[in-house]
C-alpha cells in the first residue's frame, strides 16, 4: 500500500513522516500519473486558494476529482479539507473554488488568524484511545453536512471540526503536527479495503 500526499504547498513532509511512522509507505505527488500508484490522497494544509491554484496548474484538479470516484480514500486536513468540500467561502462570505467532493459547507478562517490558533483535546468517533491532540491554525469550520457525511468530532461549542463521507475524509485540524498518529492510521485502514 502506498499514500500519495499532495506536494505542491502545505504540510506534506509531516504528513509522510507519520505515516512512515506507522509502517506505511508515503510518496510525494506532483503529477496525474502519480495518482496511478496510490491506495489513498492526503491534500494537506497550508493556503486553500493557492493550492486550488497550483492543482490546475499541474494539472491535477480533474484527476483527483475521477480518484475520489473511483472510491480511493481521500484525506484533507485544513486548507486540504476546504478543497474537499462542495461549497467554501471566505470570511467575508465570497464563494471559493473547491473540488466539490464532499457534501458541506465549509467557512475558511473561521477561528480568525493566526494568533488565534489553538489547541484542544476531541472525542473523535472512530479512533479509540481516549481524546484527539488537535492542532488548529487559522482553521476552517465546517458549517453544515449533507445526509450522507457523518460527523466525527465537534468543538465544545458544537462546532463540526472532522467529518467522513464514504471513503473522504475532513479534518480542520492538523493531526501531522501531533505526536499521535491515529488518524494517520485510521486513513491508512480506508486505504487498505
Amino acid at each position: 500500500m502506498i499514500i500519495g500526499v499532495l506536494a505542491l504547498q502545505g504540510a506534506f513532509i509531516e504528513h509522510i513522516l507519520m505515516f512512515e511512522r506507522v509502517g506505511v509507505k508515503a510518496i510525494e505527488v506532483k503529477s496525474p500519473a502519480q495518482l496511478e500508484q496510490i491506495n489513498g490522497l492526503v491534500i494537506p494544509g497550508g493556503e486553500s486558494t493557492t493550492i486550488m491554484k497550483l492543482m490546475h496548474s499541474f494539472g491535477l484538479v480533474e484527476p483527483v476529482r475521477i480518484l475520489a470516484e473511483r472510491n480511493t480514500p481521500v484525506w484533507g486536513t485544513c486548507a486540504g479539507m476546504i478543497c474537499l468540500a462542495d461549497c467554501a467561502f471566505n470570511p467575508d462570505g465570497t464563494p471559493m473554488e473547491t473540488l466539490g467532493l464532499m457534501d458541506m459547507t465549509v467557512r475558511r478562517n473561521a477561528f480568525g488568524r493566526q494568533v488565534d490558533s489553538f489547541e484542544t483535546n476531541l472525542q473523535i468517533t472512530t479512533l479509540q484511545g481516549g481524546p484527539f491532540p488537535a492542532v488548529f491554525i487559522r482553521a476552517p469550520l465546517i458549517e453544515s453536512v449533507g445526509d450522507s457525511v457523518e460527523v466525527l468530532a465537534r468543538l465544545s461549542g458544537g462546532e463540526i471540526v472532522a467529518a467522513v463521507q464514504g471513503k473522504l475524509l475532513a479534518t480542520s485540524f492538523h493531526p501531522e503536527l501531533t505526536g499521535d498518529a491515529r488518524l494517520h492510521s485510521y486513513f491508512a485502514g480506508t486505504a487498505g479495503n
